[in-house]
């Protein structure tokens, strides 16, 4: 929204209240690093929860792998260790994702 602003000489000016609301807040990254003042992704519990994830994937992959057997449980096999990659993949993810939203930049 656009207002009319007149100084002690009676000149008027227009201001837009977006310039006006980023001059009293700062810059769009400053306001964006202030709104998430939060602590940095947490490493070990990270950690931990791939572990978990890990660990049941790979006792149910080799359950069901050693029940079936054969060609079918080598299969069941290969989709464990997919996976696993998976989880690995997500997980890395995140702790990425959760650093760049901290910094607040964009990818």
């Amino acid at each position: 929204m656009k207002r009319d602003k007149t100084d002690g000489n009676g000149t008027s000016t227009v201001e837009n209240d977006s310039i006006r609301d980023e001059e009293r807040t700062g810059t769009g990254v400053e306001r964006r690093r202030s709104d998430r003042e939060q602590s940095p992704p947490q490493l070990g519990s990270r950690i931990l929860v791939t572990w978990f994830e890990l660990t049941a994937v790979g006792i149910t992959g080799s359950l069901l792998g050693t029940t079936v057997g054969g060609p079918v449980g080598f299969l069941i096999y290969l989709a464990t260790s997919l996976l696993t990659v998976g989880v690995i993949f997500y997980n890395v993810n995140q702790l990425i994702k959760g650093w760049v939203q901290l910094t607040g930049e964009l990818p």
